[in-house]
């Protein structure tokens, strides 16, 4: 299908395309890879009068080394988070789950921004970052501000970004070499998972982060405090369908979705 009408402009910075967003209101939406939004206007289920293009402002493309936490810019691509040496080192989780988005054209064009910005419950990259505690950083016209994981995806496609601001980085704690493990079921590699599960070790805890179970990206909790508490991997993931409210569509039944959620947190739990 063919987009709705828009007008179209391109931002040379952040500060440009935050005072862009200020002047064309709220039906003007940000444009970096396009991988998230432009299939949503094609459905015409997103109908913004203008896109504001960011996808040269080469200021927010970055991984770096910032001490305590690995600091990466909202525009930079997935390919670039796949083959990061620093990310290899320090987050290796990251960097495996990115090498699983998609198709190499996704990887090359897609931006980690616009896949946390979108609050897709079916993206690999939030559950991810939602597994690692990791934290937004945005930008306004009224400054900037930093959002935790946990309290950044509201419901289904909306997320704790208002109109007029701008996801500029995203901030992850080091974690070495930590155990980690990212598990998916999909029809076809480059397809949206069905149903996903993280595993990462976290602060000497267990965390547990699961795709495509409700309308945002879901910490599974019952499975992180059964872990705490001394069960076994098995034991745990039998947990990990509580509180969800998986989504019923042509791929699959919530029975299904709950069903794989279990397979998957434990085969996530036993590989770490």
């Amino acid at each position: 299908m063919i987009p709705a009408a828009f007008d179209y402009v391109r931002a040379g910075s952040a500060a440009e395309a935050i005072s862009l967003i200020g002047e064309h209101g709220e039906d003007a939406k940000f444009l970096a890879g396009g991988m998230s939004l432009l299939p949503l206007m094609k459905l015409r289920l997103a109908t913004p009068s203008v896109l504001i293009d960011v996808g040269r402002v080469r200021d927010l493309s970055y991984v770096r080394d910032e001490g305590n936490h690995i600091a990466i810019g909202a525009l930079t691509r997935h390919r670039d988070l796949e083959t990061s040496a620093l990310l290899g080192r320090e987050c290796g989780l990251l960097r495996a789950v990115a090498a699983q988005v998609g198709d190499n054209q996704v990887r090359h064009r897609g931006t980690i921004g616009g896949s946390v910005a979108h609050g897709d419950p079916a993206s690999d990259l939030p559950a991810a970052l939602l597994a690692l505690d990791a934290a937004f950083v945005l930008q306004g016209p009224s400054g900037t501000r930093s959002v935790p994981a946990s309290e950044f995806f509201r419901g289904f496609l909306e997320t704790a970004m208002t109109p007029d601001e701008l996801l500029t980085e995203i901030q992850v704690h080091k974690r070495g070499a930590a155990a980690f493990a990212y598990e998916k079921f999909n029809r076809r590699a480059q397809d949206w998972a069905i149903v996903g599960a993280v595993a990462a070790r976290v602060n000497g805890g267990t965390h547990v982060a699961l795709v495509n179970m409700g309308s945002t990206p879901l910490r599974a909790t019952a499975v992180e405090t059964a872990l705490a508490q001394g069960a076994s991997a098995a034991d745990a993931a039998r947990e990990a369908a509580a509180g969800t409210e998986p989504p019923a569509d042509l791929n699959a039944s919530p029975e299904f979705r709950a069903h794989l959620a279990q397979v998957l947190v434990r085969r996530a739990l036993e590989a770490i």
